[in-house]
């Protein structure tokens, strides 16, 4: 058995070798550019849980809601995200830059060529990740992207945080999940690779319901997910909410969460490609720093460190991705 079977599951490494053919290494991009629920055209604010500035490498521009505002030149970017990934991962060679922060379809349709066109014209960049929400997209902005994918790898990332009607509501997400089926078919049907964001632990669902999504997901034409634990972070409208106690919100322990990761990868289609099972922010934007995950030591359990215990359980029970679909 070789190691990447002994791990259980389809790692986004392993899907991205069948793509590329070999390691390649993101690296994030601020774009400008800004988000429907912030400039007002749905809401102000973002969603509850929404701290952008959480996530966002050093080597990125720093926070302003404004519609294309002043950033660091991509190509200038790239080149320190080069740098920093040089000295973190010394074998790095090859990149796709990952545009991340907000809404990166969410521009008139010459800006969105130009600055994906940026990117893509740095030699050692081989392709794209463009993060953006479900009611971002239309049929223009996908024949763009697939013109783009005649020569170069692109994926379309969604933030589908949760496949629920009363929880995106709930978290002021302002579209509904028929927006989510809407556009990874259309991004499908265009011939693009697409992944989605899902959020376990947002207020309101169940155990049963969080699990139930891995059904509703694989019916859908996606390629890869990445699942975050909810957190409670600064400066946020959930943030807020937890305080007034206007809502409660359930802190997983760590084991509890890793048995709950194993049940929906357990549940998840087999072709659906894990990046990553939990999501990390510094400890300074963390707004309930004693729920976070911590060592006995009282060190933080990093993210790296949560695939190695998924992969663990998994071959504890004696189970793999699929593993429930197929009894």
């Amino acid at each position: 058995m070789s190691a990447e079977d002994d791990i259980r599951y389809f790692s986004y490494a392993a899907f991205i070798r069948q793509k590329l053919g070999g390691r390649v290494q993101k690296l994030s991009i601020d774009a400008g550019f800004t988000c429907p629920n912030r400039d007002g055209s749905k809401g102000s604010g973002g969603c509850t849980f929404c701290n952008n500035n959480a996530f966002s490498p050093s080597y990125c521009h720093g926070e302003s809601q404004q519609v294309l505002r002043e950033v660091k030149p991509i190509s200038q970017q790239i080149d320190e995200g080069i740098r920093f990934h040089q000295w973190r991962y010394r074998k790095a060679r090859r990149y796709l830059a990952y545009f991340q922060a907000y809404s990166n379809t969410y521009a008139p349709l010459e800006v969105l060529k130009q600055r994906y066109e940026e990117a893509l014209n740095h030699p050692q960049v081989e392709g794209i990740i463009i993060g953006t929400r479900p009611d971002c997209v239309d049929e223009k902005i996908m024949d763009l992207l697939a013109q783009l994918a005649k020569q170069h790898y692109v994926m379309v990332e969604y933030g589908i945080e949760s496949c629920y009607d009363q929880t995106l509501h709930r978290v002021r997400r302002g579209h509904d999940f028929a927006a989510t089926r809407q556009a990874i078919r259309l991004t499908a049907e265009h011939g693009i690779a697409c992944g989605g964001h899902l959020i376990l632990g947002l207020p309101g669902e169940s155990r049963e319901e969080m699990l139930a999504e891995a059904e509703i997901l694989n019916a859908l034409p996606l390629e890869s997910i990445k699942l975050h634990q909810l957190q409670v972070l600064k400066n946020t409208l959930l943030a807020g909410e937890v305080e007034r106690g206007e809502i409660k919100i359930h802190s997983f322990t760590l084991t509890e969460y890793i048995s709950l990761v194993c049940d929906f990868v357990e549940h998840l289609r087999n072709d659906i490609a894990i990046e990553r099972f939990a999501g990390e922010v510094p400890p300074r934007y963390q707004a309930l720093p004693d729920r976070a995950w911590r060592h006995e030591d009282g060190r933080y359990v990093r993210n790296e460190e949560i695939a190695p215990l998924v992969t663990q359980e998994l071959q504890r029970r004696g189970t793999r991705q699929g593993y429930a679909r197929q009894k």
